[in-house]
C-alpha cells in the first residue's frame, strides 16, 4: 500500500484499543488490521473506541474464533461488543476493518440448501427475525453477498453468535456454514442486518 492509500485509509478507519475495561491501561490507535495484539506487547483488549469505519474483532489471533461487529462508538467492556451472545468472550486478540460496507447499497441472497441450491430469498433491508419475514427455517445453509457487508446472528433480535458476511471476502460466497467463520458449528441464523459504515 502506497503512502497516499495509507492516508486515505487512515481517514476511513480508526479505532483505539485499551488493555483494560472502561478505557484504562495501555492503549494504541489503529487504522489498519492487527493480526495479533500480543505482538504489540498487549495481554488482551478489554475496551475499544471506534472513531471511523466498521471493524470486525476476533477472539483469537489471526482472525480466528468468535467474531464481533464493531461500528462507530464506545465499547467500555466485553458485554458492549458481544451483546446478548450466550458465549462469553472477555477479550479480543485480532481485528480488521470492513472495507466493503455500504449501508445504502447492500444486497444479500439466502439459500435453502448448501452450494446455493433450493429456495432463495434476496434481502436489502435489516430483519430482526428472518422467520417473521417468511424464511421457513432457523437455518441458512448458504449465502451469497451481492453487495455491501452484513452481520448475521444466531437468534432473532440480533442476539447470539455473530457472523460477518462481506462482498470482498470469498467473492461474497459462503457455500456452507463452516465458511461463516472458524467458530461456526451450525448454520442457525435467525436475524440479519446491514453493517453501518
Amino acid at each position: 500500500m502506497n503512502p497516499q492509500e495509507q492516508l486515505e485509509q487512515r481517514g476511513k478507519f480508526r479505532m483505539t484499543v485499551f488493555e483494560e475495561e472502561f478505557f484504562q491501561g495501555k492503549s494504541c490507535e489503529f487504522s489498519f488490521e492487527c493480526q495479533n495484539i500480543l505482538d504489540r506487547d498487549f495481554r488482551k483488549i478489554r475496551s475499544i473506541k471506534v472513531e471511523n469505519g466498521p471493524w470486525v474483532g476476533y477472539e483469537y489471533p489471526e482472525f480466528q474464533g468468535q467474531q464481533f461487529i464493531l461500528e462507530k462508538g464506545d465499547y467500555p467492556c466485553y458485554q458492549a461488543w458481544s451483546g446478548n451472545s450466550s458465549y462469553r468472550t472477555e477479550h479480543m486478540l485480532s481485528f480488521r476493518p470492513i472495507k466493503c460496507a455500504n449501508h445504502s447499497d447492500s444486497k444479500i441472497t439466502l439459500y435453502e440448501c448448501e452450494e446455493f441450491m433450493g429456495r432463495k430469498f434476496e434481502m436489502c433491508e435489516d430483519y430482526p427475525s428472518l422467520q417473521a419475514m417468511g424464511w421457513c427455517s432457523k437455518e441458512v445453509p448458504s449465502i451469497k453477498v451481492n453487495s455491501g457487508a452484513w452481520v448475521g446472528y444466531q437468534f432473532p433480535g440480533y442476539r447470539g453468535y455473530q457472523y460477518i458476511f462481506e462482498r470482498d471476502r470469498r467473492q461474497g460466497e459462503y457455500r456452507c456454514y463452516n465458511e461463516f467463520g472458524t467458530q461456526a458449528h451450525t448454520n442457525q441464523i435467525q436475524s440479519m442486518r446491514r453493517i453501518q459504515q
